[in-house]
């Protein structure tokens, strides 16, 4: 990757850092900052509509790990990845279906437990 892409979550009173890979879909992320949202819940898996259009990638998939953040292609959402969700078979998180990987929480993930559904998450470059 040519530079490291680090922008900030901030839901409510939880703050994040985070990094975007160097996927079209996190490209397109990128590009659209800053964005902001009211975020759902789903389980440990906050996600919210955002102003990004793009396909499933060849390497989209459904089970991914404490701290990803995934590009959810069926509702344009990006979705923050920090526990079981309820369609978990394991301890791992498990996405409702396939979702672009565009990047990773730096740190603790599990803070986003205490966000709760309707609280506004704002995207921004760091």
């Amino acid at each position: 990757m040519a530079s490291e892409r680090k922008f900030r979550i901030t839901a409510g009173k939880v703050v994040a850092d985070a990094v975007l890979n160097d996927s079209p879909t996190a490209t397109k992320i990128w590009e659209a900052l800053p964005i902001e949202a009211r975020g759902s819940t789903w389980g440990d898996e906050i996600y919210f509509s955002i102003p990004v259009d793009a396909t499933p990638e060849p390497d989209a998939r459904d089970l991914v790990s404490v701290g990803e953040l995934g590009y959810w292609p069926p509702g344009t959402a990006f979705c923050v990845f920090f526990g079981r969700t309820p369609a978990s078979t394991d301890d791992r998180p498990r996405a409702a279906s396939p979702v672009n990987i565009v990047g990773k929480i730096v740190g603790d993930a599990t803070a986003f437990r205490a966000v709760s559904s309707g609280t506004r998450v704002r995207l921004e470059r760091a």
